[in-house]
Parts: C-alpha cells; sequence; structure tokens
C-alpha cells in the first residue's frame, strides 16, 4: 500500500521533471518508509540534481505520503 501511494504520488511530479528533459524511477520502498528513487535523462546529469531531489522529490513525498520518513537517491 505505502509503495502504491509512493508512485501515485510521484506520477503527480513527473511531469514537471519531463518538461526539463529528465524523469524519475522508483527503486524501492522499504516497509519502515523509506523510499530510494533514480532521477534520470537530464535530472540524472544535472548539477542541480541534489536541489531538485531535496526541495521537489522529497519535499513532496514527505508533505503528500503517510508513512514515508525518507527518500534517497539511488
Amino acid at each position: 500500500m505505502l509503495e502504491q501511494s509512493v508512485r501515485n504520488a510521484l506520477e503527480k511530479i513527473r511531469p514537471n521533471l519531463e518538461a526539463d528533459g529528465g524523469g524519475i524511477d522508483l527503486v524501492s520502498v522499504s516497509e519502515d518508509g523509506k523510499v530510494v528513487v533514480a532521477l534520470t535523462g537530464a535530472c540524472g546529469s544535472c548539477p542541480m540534481s541534489a536541489m531538485t531531489m531535496k526541495w521537489t522529490v522529497e519535499k513532496f513525498l514527505l508533505d503528500t505520503v503517510p508513512g514515508v520518513v525518507s527518500v534517497e537517491q539511488a
């Protein structure tokens, strides 16, 4: 259930990343709420990818998906 909620949330932010030539893949979701994602495309090699992870992906998931405790980049 947590994994599906994370997948649904990622679908909401995916268009923002795709608009800049990037993307995001869900790598894993642990039972204790740790999420691992991989930024792809232009986002994967962008020097601003750490900020995208922190201020876009991590913030959004923590704010919108109950049970997520951390978000890390693969």
